[in-house]
């Protein structure tokens, strides 16, 4: 089937999909923006994202991000989350020149801190892990005037903590971040903390003492997530 072909079939089939009301779901509660955020459950994504990648895993790399743009351009959650979802299937693949591809999707196709997370804890943070000489790039992100991207720089490294890599710019980033003024870049670098604790426990709680004064307390109640009762109470404790 030619590529265009599948993509006016996967739309067609996703907008099928949306009329049965036993398969979407009401995030909206998850957002603060005040907008309806109705879409596909997961549950019934997931199952489609990988039963639709068996029709298109022949394609090289280039083929595959080209259907990917294609479907990042319907303005649609499902379609949105397809390609990101493909991207992140061919990681092995991924070139150091993805990284101009995948900040340009950042920059034009990201606007919820669901489609941040997607991207970016995994296509593009298999893609940082890969090519650590881009994180430089990634520090320019911090004073971004776009929040999405300043979350982006936190919620990036997520992969690389997971794999206890890059703790010093872990740390970097999270300093840079200290004193953003939105709520949902504040949770991102608490949830970046919390997960690089798993493996360095000793060294994050030694980094959130020194800083708690001037976090908020969601980054904090975020990073210490993971610790003991006796580290939560000393790191919640006025000072």
């Amino acid at each position: 089937m030619e590529t265009k072909n599948i993509l006016k079939e996967i739309h067609e089939e996703l907008l099928e999909l949306a009329k049965n009301p036993n398969n979407v779901k009401d995030y909206s509660r998850f957002h603060k923006d005040g907008k309806k955020h109705i879409s596909l459950a997961s549950t019934i994504t997931r199952k489609f994202y990988t039963e639709k990648f068996r029709q298109i895993k022949h394609l090289n790399r280039k083929q595959i991000f080209n259907l990917c743009e294609k479907l990042l351009e319907y303005k649609d959650d499902s379609c949105r989350g397809l390609a990101f979802d493909w991207a992140f299937r061919i990681r092995k693949q991924y070139t150091k020149e993805d990284f101009t591809i995948f900040e340009k999707w950042l920059d034009k196709h990201v606007d919820t801190w669901g489609s941040c997370d997607d991207f970016c804890t995994h296509a593009f943070g298999y893609h940082l892990l890969m090519f650590p000489e881009f994180i430089s790039k990634v520090h320019l992100w911090t004073k971004s005037k776009n929040k999405w991207k300043r979350r982006a720089s936190a919620v990036i490294f997520i992969y690389s903590a997971r794999q206890n890599k890059y703790l010093d710019e872990v740390l970097k980033i999270t300093k840079s971040l200290l004193s953003d003024e939105e709520d949902l870049v504040q949770k991102a670098y608490g949830w970046l903390l919390k997960e690089a604790s798993v493996s360095n426990q000793e060294k994050i709680f030694n980094f959130v003492m020194k800083n708690k004064s001037k976090m908020p307390r969601v980054a904090l109640r975020y990073a210490i997530e993971k610790m003991p009762a006796n580290l939560k109470k000393q790191a919640m404790a006025k000072n």
